[in-house]
This record gives structure tokens, C-alpha cells and sequence, in this order.
């Protein structure tokens, strides 16, 4: 486990660096930090659900048939690199420049959709078991919650730099998207607690959350763009 916390810390400080070079002022310049901030909060959601994927297929390799071992290995592998691929891609954003930001994600876009595709593989073919698949799902579960309070927490901290008059909106959006994490918990725990769902029903579950999670931090970025 001490090279997933090595690498989780790895991960924290490139996002950290990131955000801090976005710590800029002026009317003008908060919007474009606060543009910055809904590419950083999707791209980190992203990253913790690899880190949460691999964890979790990782704790559980030995229990893979011995014949098909090097097969699960060389999966692994490939999910390991995936994941480095889409962190060094978010490490190089080091500018408050939202065209970067953009071709960025583009590239994002596809390296965490090869990703979702070899973990699709990787349960499909090496974890049989429901019971390891439904762990695997609340690990996701959890990392994609915890990434929905942080980026709710630190828009809520942004906000503070607005005059009171120019946060209405802000606030309101905000609570909207506080109350839709909210629901996103209370359906995934349902899932979870089910037992017996496929490993594609869950996935399913995972992509809609995160697309409420997505539209939320949207919505958030177009107030702040409003009241700037």
C-alpha cells in the first residue's frame, strides 16, 4: 500500500501546484480562475476514481488463477500507465490559460475512457466474483464522493472572494449541488447494499453520478462567470 500513498500524495501536490498558480486577482482574473477550477475539480474526480480502481484490483491480484496471473499483471500494468498518462497531463497545466485547459481535457477525454475500457476488461475477465466487484464499486462510490464535497468545499472558499450582493446565485447553485452529492450517496449505498447487481449496472450508476457531478460544477462555473 505505500506506493498507492506515495502516489496518491504525487497526485494531491500536482493538483495543488496546479490550483495555486491559479491564485490571481481581479475581477477579470477570478473568472478565469474560477474557469480553471471546474477543469481541475473534473479532472481530479477522475484521478481519484483510478486511484480508488486500482487499489482495489491491486489488493486483490494474488486471488486471481495462477494461470492467468501474467494476464491480470499485464492488465495492471496498462491501467498503472493510463492513470500516470492522464496525471502528467494535468501536472503540464501549470497556467491559468483556459484554450490549454480545453485541448487538455480533450486528451483527458480519452485517456480516462481507455482507462474505464481496460478496467472493463480487467472485471470481465479476472473478477468473477460479485462480491469483489461490489468492492471494487464502493471504493469508485467513495473516491467520486469525496471528490464532489472537495470541489463543493473549495467553490464554497472562491465564493468568499465575491461582495456578498454578487453570491446569491453562486450560494444557490452551491446548495444544488451539495443536495444532488447527497442523492448521488443514497443511490450508490442502495446499489451497494443490494449485493446483486452486475458489474455493468454499477458502472452505469458510477457515469451518471458522475455526469450529475459534472453538471453541477457546470452550473457553478457559470455563476461565477456571471458575477465576475
Amino acid at each position: 500500500m505505500t506506493h498507492i500513498k506515495q502516489w496518491r500524495m504525487a497526485t494531491w501536490y500536482s493538483i495543488i501546484w496546479a490550483i495555486k498558480r491559479l491564485e490571481i486577482h481581479g475581477d477579470a482574473q477570478m473568472s478565469t480562475q474560477s474557469n480553471i477550477h471546474f477543469y481541475v475539480n473534473w479532472a481530479k474526480e477522475r484521478l481519484d476514481e483510478m486511484d480508488a480502481t486500482l487499489t482495489s484490483l491491486e489488493s486483490k491480484v494474488a486471488e486471481v488463477q495462477a494461470d492467468a496471473r501474467d494476464s491480470a499483471d499485464k492488465v495492471l500494468t496498462i491501467l498503472r500507465k493510463k492513470r500516470d498518462d492522464f496525471r502528467n497531463i494535468v501536472k503540464k497545466q501549470s497556467e491559468p490559460n483556459e484554450a490549454a485547459w480545453i485541448s487538455a481535457q480533450a486528451q483527458l477525454e480519452t485517456e480516462w475512457s481507455s482507462f474505464e475500457t481496460e478496467a472493463r476488461k480487467y472485471i470481465e475477465s479476472f473478477v468473477k466474483q460479485v462480491e469483489q466487484q461490489q468492492a471494487t464499486f464502493k471504493l469508485q462510490a467513495a473516491a467520486q464522493l469525496n471528490a464532489w464535497r472537495e470541489a463543493a468545499d473549495k467553490l464554497g472558499s472562491a465564493a468568499n472572494e465575491f461582495a456578498a450582493e454578487r453570491r446569491d446565485e453562486i450560494d444557490a447553485a452551491l446548495k444544488r449541488m451539495k443536495a444532488d452529492a447527497v442523492a448521488a450517496e443514497a443511490k450508490l449505498l442502495k446499489l451497494n447494499e443490494a449485493g446483486t447487481q452486475s458489474w455493468s449496472v454499477l458502472t452505469a450508476a458510477l457515469t451518471e453520478t458522475r455526469a450529475t457531478f459534472d453538471r453541477a460544477n457546470q452550473a457553478l462555473r457559470e455563476q461565477f462567470k456571471r458575477a465576475a
